[in-house]
Order: C-alpha cells, then sequence, then structure tokens
C-alpha cells in the first residue's frame, strides 16, 4: 500500500521556527519605503537637511572657510554679509565678540551635536534595549530587579541628574555622550520589555524552545527582530531630544569644553551681546537646532507611520 505513496520531503522548519515571524527586509519593503518616502513632502525635505547637516559634520574642516577658534579683535562683532575693503564678503553669518567665524563655528558645532545625539541614542537603546528583552523574557526576580533600577532613575529629574554626573566627571564629549546614553536607557528598556512580554508565548517562541535552542540565541533571533520596530521609532525621535539635551548641557557650560565648538556653546557666549544688538550670535545657531530637531522629528513620524502595519494599505 505504501509503495505508491511518494515520499514528501519534510521541510526544515528550524531556521524559520529560530528566526521567529520577522524576516529580513525584502525587496518589495524597500520599494515600499522609497514609494512611501518620495510621495511625501516634509520628510523629503526633513531628510535633505539632515543629510547636509551630516555633510557639515563629515567634512567640516575641508568646508569651514576658517578655524572656528581663531580670534581676531579687530573683526570683533562684524554683522553677517559685512564686505571687506575688497569688496568680498568674508563673514557670511558674522564674527563673535572675540572675532571668531560664526560659519565656522556653526559647522563644526555639527559635528559635536550630531555625534553626542547619534551616539548616546545608540549607548541608551543598545543597553535598554537588551535590558528590556532580558527582564520580559526572564520575568520574575530579573524583571523586578531591573524595573526598580529604571523606577529609580525616574524619581531623579534627568537633567539634575546629569548635571551631578558632569559635576563630578568633568566636562568633555565623552563623558557627556556616557552620561546622555545612560540616562535614555529606561525608555527603551520598558518598551522592549513591553514587546518581548507580548513575544515570548508566541507558538514560534515555543517552536524553539521545543527544538532545542538556547535562551540567548531565542532573544537575539526570534523576539528581538520582532520588537525592533517600535525601538527604531524611539531612537528616532530621541536622537532630536538627546540633541537639545546637549545644546541645554553646552549653554550652562557643563557640555564639552569651551575650545569645543558647539551650538549650545554658541549661544552661552551670546548672552552678553544681544542687548547690544548683535543678534546674529544667537539666532544661527538657534536655526540650526530648530532645522535639526525638528527634521528628526518630522522623519521619527515617517518611520512610526511607515512602521505601522495598521498604514500599510494608505
Amino acid at each position: 500500500m505504501t509503495e505508491g505513496v511518494q515520499k514528501q520531503p519534510i521541510p526544515n522548519v528550524g531556521v524559520a521556527v529560530l528566526h521567529g515571524s520577522a524576516a529580513q527586509p525584502s525587496m518589495s519593503e524597500w520599494k515600499r519605503a522609497r514609494k512611501s518616502l518620495l510621495g511625501a513632502r516634509w520628510p523629503i525635505l526633513a531628510l535633505l537637511i539632515l543629510l547636509i547637516m551630516a555633510v557639515m559634520a563629515v567634512f567640516g574642516p575641508q568646508i569651514s572657510p576658517r578655524d572656528p577658534n581663531r580670534q581676531s579683535l579687530i573683526e570683533r562683532l562684524k554683522p553677517p554679509m559685512t564686505a571687506n575693503a575688497e569688496g568680498v564678503v568674508a563673514y557670511p553669518l558674522g564674527t563673535d565678540a572675540l572675532g571668531r567665524d560664526i560659519l565656522s563655528r556653526a559647522i563644526y558645532g555639527a559635528r559635536v551635536s550630531l555625534a553626542v545625539g547619534f551616539a548616546a541614542v545608540v549607548i541608551g537603546g543598545l543597553l535598554g534595549s537588551s535590558l528590556g528583552i532580558i527582564a520580559g523574557y526572564f520575568g520574575g526576580r530579573v524583571d523586578d530587579i531591573i524595573m526598580r533600577l529604571a523606577d529609580i532613575q525616574l524619581a531623579f529629574p534627568f537633567i539634575l541628574l546629569t548635571i551631578m554626573v558632569l559635576v563630578v566627571l568633568g566636562p568633555g564629549v565623552g563623558n557627556l555622550v556616557l552620561v546622555l546614553g545612560i540616562g535614555q536607557w529606561v525608555t527603551y528598556a520598558r518598551i522592549a520589555r513591553g514587546q518581548t512580554i507580548a513575544q515570548r508565548e508566541k507558538e514560534y517562541v515555543e517552536a524553539a524552545r521545543s527544538i532545542g535552542a538556547k535562551d540567548l540565541r531565542i532573544m537575539l533571533r526570534s523576539i528581538f527582530p520582532n520588537v525592533l520596530a517600535p525601538l527604531i521609532v524611539i531612537a528616532s525621535f530621541n536622537v532630536a531630544s538627546v540633541i537639545l539635551a546637549e545644546a541645554s548641557l553646552s549653554f550652562l557650560g557643563l557640555g564639552v569644553p569651551p575650545t569645543v565648538p558647539t551650538w549650545g556653546g554658541i549661544l552661552a557666549e551670546s548672552r552678553d551681546n544681544l542687548l547690544g544688538g548683535s543678534w546674529w550670535l544667537a539666532v544661527f545657531p538657534g536655526i540650526a537646532i530648530m532645522l535639526t530637531v525638528l527634521s528628526l522629528n518630522i522623519l521619527g513620524d515617517w518611520v512610526r507611520d511607515f512602521l505601522d502595519p495598521r498604514l500599510r494599505g494608505r
């Protein structure tokens, strides 16, 4: 009876089970993302502004017209677009109280602000996502310890806690990135924990356990891809908040050393000359901060809508 029945090959479900329900982005997903981005107006403009800021940050020494720390008291407080004796505009955005070129300082300031923003988000995202997945997957005492640590950190005002730590560690780009990164982990941990609790009882996780997969492999290969989308959305908005925090701390003199130009530092240096009519000292770095944060928020809105499965058909 069984001789005429052809044996069907058994599919290798182990790899699919270990990967969970999330697959690698296909070409159709990339095409859908490109179509959605090209069909939107504001995200394209936001992406263009961020690309300009990124070029300024990466190629700052090449495109900067002058050394940002070069002082010339003869050229102090020159207004924007002031021409020299030859009729050439020497300082398109003017100079500060020490004769330093505002354009050059703004270009170099993009390097610090963007580097601090993205580096802090990477540190906070990796730390928070890891702890959140561990807490949600194991539960019990592990979950209680991690969440109580999060509650303790939330009990302190973030800016006050950051100031206290920077006063102890001292100003510096590395210390600023470390403090801002560690200060952001709670948000990622809570999101990752909630998503992990919803995923850990799914069929593909149970199937992965049944074939002998280790806990670490299940968390990395099965659960993490399925909780990644909301974490990406949080990160896209969090970069903007970290840039604002860096500008605030630099404005207070706690961010980076005064010799390192930052947008917040330029704003802080303009305080003594604003009443004298030197409006350009605060306007141009303020515009740079506003455009960067606004572009990140607009792009974050688009990422949230694109990753929302309820809006796939729109």
